[in-house]
């Protein structure tokens, strides 16, 4: 089997951007924030021009906008203020609202896997961000001035009104973004698009300089030696900090394998590292460079991407749902990524450090796995659709055509499987022979 040198590109401060991704409370309160000191600065903005204003009154200044009298211009602004702060807290109800619904549809139609999608968006964020600073921002402005009626001596808010008005419009902006945005990602074959882009960015960033197997001394073979047991709390591994432990190993002459693979779930005292060449470092070392969490992501879960699609096309073959159109789509989206993962040196990732040594060994997928993974479930559950055994008999046709000879008995494999399936729930040979014939569409 052929080895590969993943890269890990996660960029500066990799966990905060992931926790400021995966969170809903960064964005809102920061907005409420911002809102909160745009109102402080304005309404001392306001009152500086209302005092500079008193002091020129000898100027003729009556041609520029922001330096009107109160009688024009305060209770027409002290009105508009009121209003959108009255309008934002609807707005705010509305997107909880909609997000909401969002969420249990994709939960219920989709997967729960997907629900990722929902949660990282940023454009959902950015609108209920923008309008709670939007509120808070101009219920301090209303407060402010909204008791002043028509005294000709109290401080009109002349920034104030423009920069609610500003707010507003980039609030009415946002709302429309945003609904484009909660309607695209109702649509299944978007969501099926998105896990796709993602796992083939993912596919493409994991690749490294393929190396024979047998090319260096010690290579191909687990290191052995220590085993370091899991002592932090359980999660999913999610993502593994692979210079630091490159460097780790490097300092100290070691050479470590990484038992679980990225996607598992670990538990206390299962195995977590083989340590040969010297005594393992500390537990603290090792566990800072693993990140856990509660579910699978696709920061470096190579066979994630597959399973979110076969968990959709599972639940369009449900009896509920009964969605045999739906399953092709995920079949095409998974054709592409075993199509992308044809090719790809899977089963090790052997790390090295400056100096060309291997540091760090870390189990990968194979493509056996990932066939099973990708037609296992879906062949299952919808062998009695004449539909998705077309599509999978086309699937195996182009798999065992693009493959390298190596990898084409587990495809062959898969097409005995179907076909064992199909005869055993078709009624006639007849039957049977026009459900395995060949078809990327399923029926057309």
């Amino acid at each position: 089997m052929p080895m590969t040198v993943v890269r890990r590109r996660r960029g500066v401060f990799p966990r905060l951007r992931k926790r400021m991704r995966n969170s809903f409370l960064f964005v809102p309160f920061a907005g409420l924030l911002i809102g909160w000191v745009l109102a402080t600065v304005v309404i001392r903005a306001d009152s500086l021009i209302h005092d500079l204003d008193a002091r020129w009154t000898a100027v003729d200044l009556s041609g520029l906008w922001f330096l009107r009298t109160a009688a024009d211009f305060g209770s027409a602004a002290r009105t508009a203020v009121a209003a959108v702060s009255s309008a934002m807290l609807t707005f705010i109800g509305v997107v909880f609202s909609i997000t909401l619904v969002a969420l249990q549809m994709a939960a219920g139609r989709f997967s729960p896997r997907v629900l990722r999608i929902y949660v990282e968006s940023w454009v959902t964020k950015l609108t209920l961000g923008t309008f709670l600073c939007t509120f808070l921002y101009t219920l301090r402005v209303q407060k402010e001035y909204g008791s002043a009626g028509e005294d000709s001596d109290a401080v009109v808010p002349y920034l104030g009104a423009s920069l609610a008005m500003g707010f507003l419009l980039l609030s009415l902006a946002l709302f429309v973004v945003y609904v484009h945005s909660t309607i695209r990602l109702m649509r299944v074959t978007y969501v099926m698009d998105r896990v796709c882009q993602e796992s083939l960015r993912l596919i493409r960033d994991s690749a490294g300089p393929a190396r024979a197997a047998a090319g260096g001394a010690g290579e191909g073979a687990d290191p052995g030696g220590t085993t370091v047991g899991h002592v932090w709390r359980p999660g999913v591994l999610q993502a593994v900090d692979v210079p630091r432990l490159v460097a780790l190993a490097a300092r100290d002459g070691l050479v470590l394998h990484l038992v679980p693979r990225i996607g598992d779930y670990l538990v206390p005292h299962a195995p977590l590292f083989r340590v040969a060449g010297g005594p393992a470092p500390s537990d603290a070392d090792l566990q800072a460079a693993l990140e856990l969490g509660v579910e699978r992501t696709t920061e470096q879960d190579l066979a994630f991407g597959i399973r979110q699609l076969a968990d959709i096309a599972s639940r369009a073959l449900s009896p509920a749902v009964n969605d045999p159109t739906t399953a092709v789509q995920a079949l095409d989206r998974i054709q592409v990524l075993l199509t992308a993962f044809a090719r790809q040196p899977l089963g090790r990732a052997y790390h090295r450090d400056a100096y060309g040594a291997v540091r760090l060994v870390e189990t990968l997928p194979s493509w056996p796995e990932l066939l099973d993974l990708g037609l296992t479930e879906v062949r299952d559950y919808g062998i009695g659709s004449v539909q998705i055994t077309r599509r999978i008999a086309a699937c195996l046709d182009d798999l065992e055509r693009l493959a390298p000879p190596d990898r084409r008995e587990p495809v062959r494999r898969h097409r005995d499987l179907l076909e064992e399936a199909v005869h055993t729930t078709a009624a006639t040979p007849q039957r049977a022979a026009f459900a395995l014939q060949p078809d990327r569409q399923g029926i057309g």
